[in-house]
């Protein structure tokens, strides 16, 4: 289950999304360590919107009005952090605290990320859909689910670990001016994930 679990994952991982061009841009910026440490945070939201699935909690949030103001919350997440990096780029402060070249460690790649992952909780409904289908259409046991949780949950950190190395990589090979160019696509890739987010049926 555990395999069938990371398998699954990983093929939710292709479907990029703005945790990923987070990561990747954290590490172009300051390395792989800190695109790691990203990774983690957001393996940790992940981890626990799973428990909370697997707890059968989501159907607390599976209401219209609940998911329509966390909706709304998460698509504003996504488009300020967009229009800080794009903004940062041109030396105009919106938001000092979310000013990319202002953080001050890796503890703060690790913030920002839990905080990017957060703005989705919708994604717990996303998991008990999928748990509560194993549950009947395969007829899996409960520990099963877990193992299945967990091994989705590693799919997280692989993806996540290449992203932040292939960044790593990039950061060697690429100059400061296209590293710009970079941040201000990432910042309309928020963007256009909140706009995308705020429109989005639930």
């Amino acid at each position: 289950m555990i395999l069938k679990g990371f398998k699954f994952g990983m093929l939710l991982q292709l479907a990029i999304g703005p945790v990923c061009v987070f990561i990747f841009q954290m590490a172009a910026l300051k390395g792989f360590y800190t695109g790691e440490m990203g990774a983690l945070g957001v393996t940790l939201i992940d981890g626990l919107f799973i428990i909370v699935a697997i707890l059968g909690i989501a159907s607390i949030i599976d209401r219209e009005n609940i998911k329509v103001c966390l909706k709304i919350f998460g698509a504003l997440v996504l488009v300020v952090f967009g229009i800080s990096t794009i903004l940062d780029q041109f030396h105009i402060i919106f938001l000092p605290s979310l000013g990319i070249y202002n953080i001050p460690s890796s503890s703060g790649v690790f913030t920002r990320a839990i905080i990017i992952t957060v703005s989705n909780p919708l994604t717990i409904i996303f998991w008990a859909g999928i748990f509560s289908t194993k549950l009947s259409e395969e007829n899996i046991r409960k520990q099963d689910i877990c193992l299945f949780g967990f091994g989705a949950l590693l799919s997280t950190i692989f993806f996540l670990t290449l992203i932040a190395l292939i960044g790593s990589f990039a950061k060697a090979f690429l100059s400061i001016n296209i590293i710009q160019i970079l941040n201000i696509i990432v910042g309309f890739l928020l963007i256009c994930f909140g706009i995308r987010m705020f429109f989005k049926k639930v």
